[in-house]
């Protein structure tokens, strides 16, 4: 299996200005990534497709490639996020599986990246994405009426205790693995055949919000 990864970070971020490459427990937070991948012997290459010349500079620096820039209507707020995996296939069609990384989980490791590529290996799957255990149990989750009422978002019966739930899981946003011909012809990294990796919470945290940062930057400081 040929696959590199593929690491988006465009220039523009409004919730926290200049993310990508602002210090989280004493490195940018693309480093984190970066290092990451490059610890991996299943990946053959670890490529930043980016539109900013400030993050090209650190991400070379890590150790990644930029063999691209990424074009400036591939880096706006309402792009769609296949799109740059798609450009990012197209430059580079010597790779027949990609692994997308997205810099905002700097709390996976070498370790998950391993274990999501044998997975997809042994099981000869086309997709593979991880995923950790939800957050809040859709069985408990809510819509609001016009008059405020509360509708169950799940129709099922009522359970009470925490214990008897079946589980649940959410996409963490940290490792989604895709054969190149498949994404291309599915126009999804998530689909039917999709395989699901479970990481632990604690490595799963994307970090979105000023408050998504800060609990990042504890568990990183303490995993060091």
């Amino acid at each position: 299996m040929n696959t590199f990864a593929l690491i988006p970070a465009r220039g523009g971020s409004k919730g926290i200005p200049r993310k990508n490459i602002k210090l989280i427990a004493g490195k940018p937070l693309i480093v984190w990534t970066i290092e990451a991948a490059l610890r991996s012997s299943l990946l053959s290459a670890v490529v930043v497709s980016t539109d900013d010349p400030e993050i090209a500079d650190v991400a070379r620096r890590a150790g990644a490639q930029v063999p691209f820039m990424r074009p400036s209507e591939l880096a706006l707020d309402q792009t769609p996020g296949l799109d740059p995996v798609l450009h990012a296939l197209d430059q580079l069609p010597q790779y027949d599986s990609v692994l997308l990384l997205q810099p905002t989980s700097p709390l996976r490791t070498t370790e998950d990246i391993d274990a999501c590529l044998r997975l997809a290996m042994q099981q000869h799957a086309r997709s593979a994405v991880s995923v950790s255990e939800a957050d809040t149990h859709p069985y408990w989750t809510y819509r609001l009426t016009k008059d405020q009422a509360l509708s169950r978002f799940v129709d099922a019966e009522p359970i009470a205790r925490r214990q008897d739930l079946p589980q649940a899981f959410a996409l963490n946003g940290a490792l989604y693995f895709a054969d190149a011909n498949w994404l291309r012809s599915s126009g999804t990294l998530v689909g039917p055949e999709t395989l699901a990796y479970v990481m632990a919470k604690e490595r799963s945290v994307d970090v979105d919000t000023p408050l998504d940062w800060k609990m990042a930057e504890l568990l990183l400081k303490d995993s060091l």
